[in-house]
């Protein structure tokens, strides 16, 4: 019988799944200062209040991890930043492309050079080297509010740091609740002139395209980039909540037999999962409307309490990976079956460790990055300093969703 049971036993542990590795971790976020009289006088100045600096976007770029790092509330430092991969657990954040080109006051009124970040919450990174990140241009959000600048794109070199190109949204592609969160790039390395961005509205329920090679944008309406009204309650860290946040992830396939891509899409407070070619968004502004809005199609539901925040497409394995934000953990759906909540899985879930997993990337070596924060609980209460409350995970994509549905 103690056979037996020690052969299941080996079982058991050769089918559990993989679980994340942790690579960084931070109580509270610090910085790269040029002097230490620097940080004390912005602490000071009120220009930095380490205690509302919450991480919140990454991505990855040869031995760079890129951090944003919003500015939810006054005192945000330093909105762009990355680590060293090779770095300690807990390391500073360097700025970048410098502090001065961060370290802007919250009062503002005007944009002190082209290079200036005011406050991203997400970036991404194209097959081109360059880095697009997406300025809300809005400082303090949670508080007094103050829009320094019209919300714009923000393109860098990564191989030498330069800035190329800022590009300021026109009024029309904006609406009174306008809020831009969230920003992919389709191109690969034959087309990186005639790259197209795509930005959510979460809160005007559109989403903006822009065009590079033409450096123009235009605005896309439909329906389904509308919050489900039975979807925006949540329960997250101890902290209820009730958000009606729009269309908010968008992550793209690879390309199709014409050339184009599928853009999945869901709004951040929704259970459904939604897809559209990118040949329709590229081409909005001279295709007819009317017949367009069929064009949008509904994949499906992945069930009751499943609302996601960010999601990313992996080609390799073809699987959609999302954060489960009511579920602690992270969720996929293999694209080759129907979307069914059977075949949309939990593939790691932990409350202690996966909180509110914000966002998160598949890198050019197939790993997966998560970045967990406590935003819940960072915005409606209070955080203890003493424990972790920001981290970093990674995990072969591979092994993430082996042994599962997904695979």
């Amino acid at each position: 019988m103690k056979l037996v049971a020690f052969a299941i036993a080996l079982v058991v542990a050769s089918c559990e799944a993989a679980t994340p590795q942790l690579r960084f971790a931070w109580k509270e976020v610090d910085y790269e200062w040029n002097t230490p009289a620097e940080r004390e006088n912005a602490i000071k100045s009120g220009d930095f209040v380490p205690a509302n600096n919450l991480p919140l976007g990454l991505g990855r770029w040869k031995n760079k991890l890129f951090v944003t790092v919003p500015k939810w509330k006054n005192g945000v430092a330093s909105s762009l930043n990355y680590v060293d991969l090779n770095g300690t657990s807990d390391q500073l954040l360097k700025p970048y492309p410098s502090l001065k080109d961060n370290l802007i006051p919250d009062s503002a009124k005007d944009l002190p050079s082209n290079k200036t970040i005011i406050s991203v919450f997400r970036i991404y990174i194209d097959p081109c080297d360059r880095l697009w990140v997406m300025d809300t241009g809005l400082a303090d959000i949670w508080g007094a509010g103050n829009q320094i600048v019209r919300p714009s794109i923000v393109i860098f070199d990564l191989k030498t740091d330069q800035l190329l190109h800022r590009y300021f949204f026109k009024l029309e592609d904006m609406k009174e609740d306008s809020f831009f969160a969230n920003i992919v790039v389709d191109v690969d390395q034959n087309t990186c002139d005639d790259a197209f961005a795509y930005i959510p509205d979460l809160g005007g329920y559109g989403v903006v395209v822009y065009s590079l090679k033409q450096n123009d944008s235009w605005r896309v309406a439909h329906h389904f980039f509308h919050f489900e009204p039975l979807a925006g309650s949540y329960r997250v860290g101890g902290v209820e909540f009730h958000w009606t946040d729009g269309v908010f992830a968008l992550a793209l396939s690879e390309p199709r037999e014409n050339g184009f891509r599928t853009m999945f899409f869901h709004a951040f407070s929704s259970t459904k999962e939604f897809c559209v070619s990118t040949e329709l968004l590229r081409n909005y502004t001279h295709i007819d409307k009317q017949e367009a809005f069929h064009d949008f199609k509904l994949l499906g539901d992945r069930g009751q309490g499943t609302q996601a925040s960010a999601s990313f497409y992996d080609p390799n394995t073809q699987v959609l990976f999302y954060g489960q934000v009511n579920r602690d953990g992270v969720g996929c759906w293999n694209s080759n079956k129907p979307y069914t909540p059977e075949n949309n899985v939990l593939i790691f879930s932990d409350p202690k460790l996966y909180e509110f997993p914000n966002d998160l990337k598949i890198d050019d070596e197939g790993l997966m990055w998560i970045l967990v924060d406590k935003l819940p609980r960072f915005l409606y209460k209070t955080l203890d300093p003493n424990e972790v409350n920001y981290s970093i995970y990674s995990i072969s994509a591979k092994d993430a969703i082996a042994g599962t549905a997904c695979e």
